[in-house]
């Protein structure tokens, strides 16, 4: 255990020079905060449902950190570590393969609480932002959608053979999750195609559960969305296991 730390630590080190993954994870959730939060202010809207953007806006943004950690950082980093061999080359020392993972699973968790308290802080400072919901549930609500997001990742950076074909699947499947899902712009306001097309991206279902935890509402209500993205992490976790390549 005390090795995992110290990997973990060292790993917490380099995450921190790679500045994509800052950039997207700590200043690019607070830029769109800021942008729409100036355009629209966070006073109660019809068109959010009687709520302000900001406190609307702000459970998307946070997937939106998740996804840049799940299915960029995360992925990416493994299907670095396997084209450079370096995963090959830890398994003839006592360090475990599967410590490298683990130690990548919580130094972009850790990455990805540090861009919320970052975001919640900055909301609340700026634009009086609103939290109507129970804490617990939405710490549960966080975790449901973490697993589910970074399953996918996984499943990503543990096939990928390359660092070209990784990023090129990581692309494909983030972009189109960022700015139709209602991560970056509140569903509410889109046209009724986006949002059917919305229905088929996981992060859509993480977008409404966790608005529907923060705007007051209860896991109860929302069993739809939970169940989907656990069978997501069941499913591409599962596959990612039985098919991941270590070198």
């Amino acid at each position: 255990m005390n090795r995992l730390w110290k990997i973990t630590a060292v790993e917490w080190k380099l995450i921190n020079r790679e500045f994509i993954t800052l950039f997207f994870a700590l200043i690019f959730p607070v830029l769109m905060l800021l942008l729409f939060g100036t355009i629209y202010g966070n006073r109660p809207s019809e068109i959010m449902g009687g709520y302000g953007t900001v406190d609307v806006s702000t459970p998307g943004y946070t997937n939106m950190i998740i996804a840049v950690t799940g299915l960029m950082s995360f992925p990416l980093t493994l299907a670095q570590y396997r084209e450079k061999k370096i995963l090959r080359r830890f398994m003839v020392t006592p360090v475990k393969p599967v410590e490298i993972l683990l130690s990548q699973f919580f130094v972009n968790i850790l990455m990805t609480v540090l861009g919320l308290v970052v975001l919640i802080a900055l909301g609340k400072v700026v634009f009086d932002l609103h939290f109507y919901g129970n804490v617990l549930e939405a710490i549960v609500a966080f975790i449901v959608i973490l697993l589910g997001i970074f399953s996918i990742g996984l499943f990503i950076g543990g096939l990928s053979k390359n660092m070209k074909m990784c990023t090129t699947i990581a692309y494909i499947v983030y972009f189109p999750m960022l700015f139709l899902s209602g991560a970056t712009i509140p569903i509410e306001i889109m046209p009724q195609s986006i949002i059917n097309i919305s229905k088929v991206l996981p992060m859509s279902y993480g977008v409404s559960l966790l608005k529907g935890i923060w705007l007051g509402g209860h896991l109860s209500d929302h069993v739809k969305e939970i169940v989907i993205l656990l069978s997501i992490a069941v499913v591409s976790g599962g596959f990612a296991v039985k098919f991941f390549k270590w070198e």
